[in-house]
């Protein structure tokens, strides 16, 4: 397994007060290296170079990495390409530590690609930039530009899962009419949650009908909802679907304390999901998994947590729901955050769930949804709803 990461990663940074708090990413590390993750054999920490401008043009126009750079060179903004707005305030290093994020995943990507296993990269999962702007705290898009190298190297089914409370909706507009694409977003219901995009009915392009799968979640999902929701959808479509490579995106902002969304989510169920989704790669994409970060602002109690559960399972060394917090990682909490780090890995809750296959309720939110979801792109896949 390949751990994705360079410490200037953290130049990813908007200032004060931004949500984006690059310390997510220095006490998720801190995390890692204190179950000594990044020493267990047959992980590797690599620090890829930066994504050159060859590379972000896969995804991005050339007129907007030009813009990136200047906005982060003046300071001045450029609203039309969602540059120094509330959400992508300019900061000096932006251009060269987005290229970093995305020179991660796209390194991830390739290592995948080309000796099978698998990648992970805490600093990205930025799905929300579009070919032509930034928007919702992404700059580049690192997640469309890692299934875009893999495209460029020869694949010809690429799945991309994204189990962020937000929809991921820049990578599906970068693949929207590709068939060679499959991408999957559970998400917070587009009425009440950013980016207000992710509805049942958008299910891809003309060439690429049922290559695009939404399935919006109504606010307050909790656990039993939200892991009945993804296994009702996203095994039976990567069975259909059969990808070479799955990537995924595991923003932990569905976590019921995380401050800029409503769903209820546990850290054990983004554990759970976590696993599913390794398993999956495997039995379906002869294990070649390239998993990401993404959202998740409660900086110190949540993220780092649920990301050392990732790495910990992409590296085959699952950490126990129970497991207390090393102390040296709750002093490094206190010090860089001045607030109590929690005691232990996970909420203590149940991750369970009822089959959908099982039957549904008509009546119930969430099974209205998950239908909705089955009826607009199980038929176009070849499956009964």
């Amino acid at each position: 397994m390949r751990l994705q990461w360079d410490d200037a990663v953290t130049r990813y940074d908007f200032g004060p007060g931004h949500p984006m708090d690059p310390v997510r990413l220095r006490l998720t590390m801190a995390l890692v290296r204190a179950f000594g993750l990044d020493r267990l054999p047959g992980v590797t920490v690599d620090a890829a170079p930066p994504a050159g401008d060859s590379t972000l043009e896969l995804v991005h126009d050339p007129a907007y990495i030009a813009a990136v750079r200047q906005t982060a060179a003046t300071g001045v903004p450029d609203p039309a390409r969602g540059l120094g707005t509330e959400d992508n305030p300019a900061f000096a290093a932006m251009h060269e530590a987005s290229a970093l994020i995305a020179g991660q995943s796209v390194a991830g990507a390739e290592a995948v690609w080309r000796g099978g296993g698998r990648a992970v990269n805490v600093a990205g999962g930025l799905h929300h930039a579009m070919p032509g702007s930034a928007s919702g705290f992404c700059v580049y898009n690192d997640a469309a530009l890692a299934v875009a190298r893999l495209l460029e190297l020869g694949a010809r089914r690429v799945a991309y899962v994204d189990v962020d409370v937000h929809h991921g909706d820049g990578v599906e507009r970068v693949f929207w009419d590709d068939p060679r694409v499959l991408t999957i977003s559970l998400h917070e219901h587009p009425r009440t949650l950013f980016p207000q995009t992710g509805w049942a009915e958008e299910v891809g392009g003309p060439a690429a009908p049922g290559g695009a799968v939404n399935l919006p979640l109504p606010a307050g999902t909790g656990d039993a909802g939200w892991l009945r929701a993804f296994h009702a959808v996203v095994p039976q479509l990567l069975a259909a679907f059969r990808p070479q490579v799955l990537v995924t995106q595991h923003g932990a902002d569905t976590h019921i304390e995380d401050p800029l969304a409503h769903l209820a989510v546990s850290l054990d169920a983004q554990r759970a999901v976590a696993a599913a989704l390794a398993q999956l790669a495997d039995t379906h994409a002869e294990g070649r998994w390239l998993a990401l970060g993404g959202g998740g602002y409660a900086v110190a109690d949540v993220v780092p947590r649920s990301w050392t559960h990732l790495v910990a399972i992409a590296a085959g060394h699952p950490i126990a729901p129970e497991e207390p917090t090393p102390e040296e990682w709750r002093a490094e909490v206190h010090r860089l955050t001045r607030q109590h780090a929690p005691e232990r890995m996970t909420d203590g809750m149940t991750a369970a769930w009822r089959d959908f296959e099982a039957g549904y309720d008509p009546a119930d939110r969430l099974d209205q949804a998950v239908l909705a979801t089955r009826k607009a792109v199980f038929p176009l896949h070849g499956l009964h709803f």
